[in-house]
């Protein structure tokens, strides 16, 4: 179920088959690296993932299932799914050999059907992002919990991109207004500057007249 309080992050993975074992790897998250993350009005906004944003997240009971609903396929408190936080990111990987779930899910995997996942967490409400209006690069600091990891097909995905396109939404009108503004700004100072030229002039031939 996707839900309109949760952060959703895409990331490619790798699946492997060792004897019984089958496997699933990927990178869920690449830390300090700007990524396009939306687009509006031709204006690309760009996320990152600070490298300490998990250092006090909640990370002990987090399932991997598929479309980020149902039935669990692997779940970290039974060591079938193990987030592994690195220097450079999280990894995930999972063995899905464990439950009909897990199971069911590898096949279709490996045939296709679903070629994408992503992840699902919460960032903390004060001080958890921050927003850099010249690049339009939205970092978040503190994330406060990871919820699940999902197999997604990109339909399925498209829908994770609604709590993105709300952020983005607000944060486009406060970027245009600011443009707008600004260039208010420029405008004030040019017509201020002109009349100071005038006053100027207006003296100059004062004094000659004088």
């Amino acid at each position: 179920m996707i839900s309109k309080d949760r952060e959703y992050l895409s990331f490619e993975f790798l699946a492997r088959q060792e004897g019984e074992g089958m496997f699933v790897d990927g990178q869920a998250a690449i830390f300090d690296r700007p990524a396009e993350w939306f687009v509006m009005d031709g204006v690309k906004y760009y996320l990152v993932i600070d490298s300490h944003a998990l250092d006090r997240a909640e990370m002990d009971d987090v399932v991997l299932n598929i479309e980020h609903g149902g039935k669990p396929a692997a779940k970290t408190r039974n060591g079938t799914l193990k987030l592994d936080l690195r220097p450079d990111g999280l990894y995930v990987s999972a063995d899905l050999s464990q439950n009909v779930t897990g199971r069911e899910l590898f096949e279709e995997i490996l045939k296709k059907f679903y070629d994408r996942m992503s992840f699902a967490f919460g960032i903390e409400e004060v001080g958890g992002d921050s927003y850099d209006q010249p690049t339009h690069t939205r970092t978040v600091l503190r994330i406060k919990r990871l919820w699940d990891v999902a197999a997604v097909t990109w339909a399925v995905f498209e829908q994770t991109q609604v709590s993105a396109r709300a952020w983005v939404e607000t944060q486009h009108a406060m970027d245009s207004r600011a443009e707008v503004l600004r260039a208010a700004e420029v405008v004030r100072v040019a017509e201020a500057a002109q009349h100071l030229e005038r006053l100027k002039l207006c003296s100059q031939i004062l004094a000659k007249v004088g």
